[in-house]
C-alpha cells in the first residue's frame, strides 16, 4: 500500500508502509498501531503530554532488530515538539516532547512501538511529578507473585498517604504509578528506595530491593532506580512490544488477584474502556505527598541502613556501597 495522509490536530502525519506487518503472529500492521492510538487518545495523551520521550524503535515490527533511540531524528517535520533533557552522565539531548496525539503518531511511523516517557514534564524538567514503582520478577518467579506483591506495594503506598494507580506492564511485570507534588530526582528516589526496603520487610520470601542479580533469587524486584533522571518506562495505554500486541493497561485495586495481561491487548483495549472507562481519569488530581515514604527513609537512615546502587554511569550519591556485587567486592578491599 502506498503512503498515506492522516489529519490529526491540526497537524498531517504522513505513514509509510501502512500495510507493513508489527505484530505478524496477531495479524496487526503498522496502520492498525496508528489506529489504536487514534482510538485511546483521549486516554494515552494525558500519560505522555508535555513529558520528553525515548524512541524505542522496532522499524520492522517485533519480530525484527530494535534499538533504543534518545535523540530525535534531524528530519523530521517542523512541527514536531521536542524538549531538551540532561542524563544521568551530565549530557543533554533533544527529545520528542508531545503536545498532541500526532506528536505520538509520528513516532508509530518511524517504528516506535512503546510509548516510554519520563517522569518529568516540559514544565519543569527537574522535579518529577510522579513516583514509579516498576515490579519485575526475575526468572521463574509466577505472576501470582508479582500480583501478591503488588498488592503490598498498594498497602504501603496507601499507609504513606499516596494514591497508586496500578496496571500491567504489558510485559512480564506490573507497574504502580503515583502522581506527586514535584519533588527533585534525588528525593523521589530516596521515597522509592524506602518503598522498596518496607514491601521488602513485609514480604521478604516473594520481594526484594536488591540491586544486584544475584541477591535477588526467585522474588520480585522492586527497581527504586526507575525514577532516576532519563528512566522510562511504559505509559499507560502503551502498547508492547511483545507478539500478541498487549498494552499495559491500568486495572483496579481488586483486579490485581486476579489480573491476566494476555487478555489486555490492542484488540480488546477499546472494549474494556467502553466498559470501564478510564481508570486514571482522577489521577492529576490525587498529587500527593512523599512526606510518608521520606519519614520512612529517615528511619532507615536512623538504623544505619546506606543508600542502594545506582546505575554506573549516575554521580555517586554521599551514602551509596560500592558499585560492584557483593561477591566481587571482596577483591577490591
Amino acid at each position: 500500500m502506498a503512503s498515506i495522509e492522516i489529519p490529526v490536530d491540526g497537524r498531517v502525519v504522513a505513514v509509510s508502509s501502512p500495510d507493513k506487518p508489527y505484530f505478524p503472529a496477531v495479524g496487526l500492521t503498522k496502520l492498525d498501531l496508528v489506529e489504536y492510538h487514534l482510538a485511546v487518545a483521549d486516554v494515552l495523551l494525558p500519560h505522555c503530554r508535555d513529558r520528553p520521550l525515548n524512541l524505542e524503535r522496532y522499524p520492522d515490527g517485533v519480530d525484527g532488530t530494535w534499538f533504543m533511540q534518545k535523540r530525535v531524528p534531524e528530519k523530521r517535520p517542523d512541527w514536531l515538539r521536542t524538549v531538551e533533557v540532561t542524563f544521568g552522565s551530565g549530557r543533554t539531548a533533544e527529545e520528542l516532547c508531545p503536545a498532541s496525539i500526532a506528536d505520538v503518531l509520528w513516532s508509530v511511523n518511524i517504528g516506535c512501538i512503546t510509548v516510554h516517557p519520563w517522569s518529568i514534564t516540559v514544565h519543569d524538567t527537574s522535579r518529577p511529578d510522579e513516583l514509579r514503582v516498576d515490579l519485575d520478577p526475575q526468572p521463574g518467579v509466577s505472576w501470582d507473585v508479582v500480583r501478591r506483591v503488588t498488592a503490598v506495594v498498594g498497602e504501603v503506598l496507601t499507609e504513606a498517604g499516596l494514591v497508586g494507580y496500578p496496571k500491567t506492564s504489558g510485559s512480564r511485570g506490573m507497574h504502580v504509578i503515583c502522581r506527586i507534588e514535584p519533588e527533585g530526582y534525588v528525593d523521589v528516589r530516596r521515597a522509592a528506595v524506602a518503598l522498596a526496603r518496607e514491601v521488602e520487610r513485609r514480604v521478604p520470601e516473594l520481594a526484594t530491593s536488591s540491586w544486584w542479580k544475584e541477591e535477588r533469587g526467585d522474588r520480585v524486584f522492586l527497581d527504586y532506580n526507575q525514577n532516576l533522571w532519563d528512566r522510562t518506562m511504559a505509559c499507560a495505554y502503551a502498547v508492547r512490544a511483545v507478539p500478541d500486541a498487549r498494552v499495559s493497561a491500568p486495572i483496579t485495586w481488586d483486579e490485581v488477584a486476579d489480573v491476566e495481561p494476555r487478555d489486555l491487548t490492542v484488540a480488546t483495549m477499546p472494549a474494556r474502556l467502553a466498559d470501564v472507562g478510564d481508570l486514571t481519569a482522577d489521577m492529576d488530581d490525587a498529587a500527593g505527598s512523599i512526606d510518608g515514604l521520606l519519614a520512612l527513609a529517615a528511619a532507615d537512615d536512623d538504623a544505619g541502613l546506606p543508600d542502594l546502587p545506582l546505575p554506573p554511569h549516575f554521580p555517586k550519591f554521599a551514602n551509596e556501597p560500592k558499585r560492584v556485587p557483593p561477591s566481587r567486592a571482596a577483591d577490591r578491599n
